[in-house]
């Protein structure tokens, strides 16, 4: 079934509605998997991976990534994920490791910058 959204720009556009959603939080990144139908009923998902970041003057935006993966191409996408999950673990096991990078502590200290606002701090300007 087709639904008319308003999209960020303002402007009206159809978009399909999902058939099935199943969100997964994963620390400081949410995935979406959305089942949605093209004009022919075939199923097809997208993957989605949602993170919160900080931008100009301390305002907040989502950054998105999508995927798009057509029924065809499910088996072989699922056989290199599997194939890929399972060579990580064999290697390293199940146990989870913080990334201690210079690229991963510079984020961290990006989204910490904006975070000790009180709303006394607005008041005053």
């Amino acid at each position: 079934m087709m639904e008319e959204r308003i999209n960020q720009d303002g402007e009206e556009r159809m978009e399909r509605d999902d058939i099935f959603s199943k969100v997964v939080r994963a620390g400081k990144r949410t995935y979406f998997f959305d089942v949605k139908a093209t004009r022919q009923d075939d199923f097809y998902l997208t993957i989605t991976e949602s993170k919160k970041r900080a931008g100009q003057e301390g305002k907040f935006f989502f950054e998105k990534h999508k995927i798009f993966l057509y029924k065809e191409d499910f088996e072989k996408f699922s056989e290199g994920l599997n194939e890929v999950v399972d060579f990580i673990r064999t290697r390293q096991g199940d146990e989870v490791r913080y990334r201690t990078d210079e690229k991963h502590e510079e984020e961290n200290a990006m989204q910490g910058e904006f975070s000790n606002i009180s709303f006394d701090d607005l008041d005053e300007k």
